[in-house]
């Protein structure tokens, strides 16, 4: 697909929402938006697979949304959404489809069908062995050793579907070339029960191919010490598609996936075999039915209606117009404490570009630094900025209706706490509310007035709140997928390439230039900070 000749900043609609910020947008207040429009809740709600999205406490109003859904057709989203699922190269710096919505979809409803379904089919049949073999006699460890996408979704991924994990297994993840990260979960294991997947497309990626070498080398002693053969081809799988390097390493088993799969969505790949291991093929096989759900839904539904498009415009409007450099992810579930590193790399990789599709310099932001913690914890650290600090932070809350536990106590609890927060977002308190009320006893020596100050909150913070019934394989696919058509929707409205990485790669380069000098000491050619570190390091 060719690269879109008209920017976004250049369209009708991007001036007309500048006009509109300008003369409305910028002082709307959401306590006025309420009392004016009973309905506005019902007007901002939109249900989609297994995901409904309350959206009224956004910064926008009908006139906002309308002209968002214009600067969409403008840019042409619609058209490269159906480029994207048809196969056609979008990635067009690598020259690459971009099908990783082929991976979820039933046989024979998207490209490379038979392809896909055969590595799958090969996948789960592994994954349903180790199962079988799990236990006090077979395996009780499954170690992960990957970095990025190859660790970042399959670790989220175990730790949300806990509940419904094999009973008998441990999953451990290694990705850090840090040995801090691979000693202690080397320490707690047993050889002969411990099974590695070595998750790596080249096989040569440096911190997961040293840790690697570290668990294989720890494996060989350990058998050898207790007297029994290491087989290395029995307890060590490969994700790659590099099969000389594996066979060299000792694998015999692997697993391949496609360049058409980018690493930060490579989940429902052979990456996944973690998680298959985890919750079995019956269940990894509902994580690709909701994320198709999602699919369908984003391929489909009206853009006023479609949920990933919804979030993607609000993402446009309050980094170009708003100006908001952030966005906090509050999930009120801990079993989703990993999701906001998850979508780190989803957001901050895929749309932190400053140059659009032909190249040219971008005259506008892009990607929002995207963090967060989950609720209840967020709140005792960085929900005291969000409430009263200086920069203004979208948050996203997300709820799950049904807890996978019995205390249902705690759960009422922490439901409570999740709507609170954003209702005092909100609705922030007053000075004239905060001098009203009973001060603290250490503070009755200050000024009543002064005092007051301190305990005002301004509240027009704005927020999105995600409501899950309960958290399952199914709904956690179609969350997951939400999340990745929401990052194509703002990057097609900015024009940039979403599903390269270029910026990795300077990094990596200079690393393994810097590597032999630590042995040799040679600084020559080095700037003056580099070489006086290298210096100091080395001492």
């Amino acid at each position: 697909m060719p690269a879109p000749t008209t920017r976004c900043d250049e369209t009708v609609a991007w001036t007309a929402l500048r006009g509109h910020f300008e003369a409305h947008g910028r002082e709307l207040d959401l306590r006025t938006l309420f009392a004016d429009d009973p309905a506005r809740f019902e007007r901002f709600a939109v249900q989609a697979p297994q995901v409904f999205a309350d959206l009224s406490k956004n910064l926008w109003d009908e006139v906002t949304r309308r002209l968002l859904v214009e600067l969409a057709g403008q840019c042409g989203l619609e058209a490269r959404r159906d480029a994207m699922f048809a196969g056609e190269p979008i990635n067009t710096t690598e020259g690459r489809s971009v099908l990783h919505t082929a991976l979820r979809a039933p046989r024979g409803a998207a490209p490379f069908s038979d392809e896909v379904h055969e590595v799958l089919d090969r996948l789960l049949g592994c994954a349903e062995r180790v199962r079988a073999a799990a236990g006090p006699d077979g395996f009780t460890d499954v170690v992960n050793i990957g970095i990025g996408g190859s660790d970042l979704g399959p670790r989220m991924a175990v730790q949300s579907l806990r509940p419904f994990a094999h009973e008998a297994l441990r999953f451990h993840f290694v990705s850090n070339v840090d040995g801090h990260d691979i000693t202690p979960v080397l320490q707690g294991l047993r050889p002969e029960r411990t099974l590695f997947i070595i998750a790596s497309k080249t096989f040569t990626t440096q911190e997961t191919m040293a840790n690697a070498a570290v668990a294989r080398e720890w494996f060989v002693s350990q058998c050898e010490a207790q007297g029994r053969p290491a087989d290395v081809a029995r307890h060590f799988i490969g994700v790659t598609t590099n099969l000389p390097a594996a066979a060299a390493f000792g694998i015999t088993e692997t697993f391949g996936f496609w360049d058409w799969v980018g690493g930060r969505y490579s989940l429902w790949s052979a990456i996944g075999l973690p998680l298959a291991i985890a919750i079995g093929a019956a269940a990894f096989r509902e994580l690709l039915a909701g994320a198709h759900a999602m699919d369908r839904h984003f391929a489909e539904a009206p853009l006023a209606q479609n949920l990933p498009v919804q979030l993607g415009l609000l993402d446009v409007w309050y980094r170009n117009f708003h100006g908001f450099t952030s966005r906090s992810v509050a999930p009120y579930h801990q079993g989703l404490a990993r999701l906001p590193a998850y979508l780190q790399q989803l957001e901050m990789e895929s749309n932190g570009k400053s140059v659009d599709m032909a190249g040219r310099a971008l005259g506008h932001a892009t990607s929002p630094v995207v963090w967060g913690e989950p609720g209840t914890n967020g709140q005792h650290a960085y929900f005291q900025q969000l409430h009263q600090g200086t920069d203004v932070v979208p948050v996203e809350f997300i709820a799950v209706k049904q807890p996978a536990h019995g205390h249902g106590d705690l759960h009422t609890k922490l439901l409570a706490n999740c709507l609170a927060q954003s209702q005092a977002l909100m609705l922030g308190k007053t000075a004239e509310e905060a001098a009203g009320e009973t001060a603290p006893t250490a503070s009755a020596t200050l000024d009543r007035a002064v005092l007051a100050r301190h305990r005002r909150f301004p509240g027009n913070r704005p927020s999105t709140t995600l409501v899950l019934d309960s958290l399952t394989p199914r709904s956690l696919g179609a969350l997951i997928a939400l999340y990745e058509h929401r990052v194509f929707t703002s990057g097609a409205i900015w024009g940039i390439n979403s599903f390269d990485q270029w910026g990795v790669e300077l990094g990596k380069a200079l690393c393994n230039q810097l590597l032999p000098r630590f042995a040799s000491g040679d600084a020559s050619g080095l700037d003056a900070s580099t070489a006086g570190l290298l210096a100091r390091l080395r001492s």
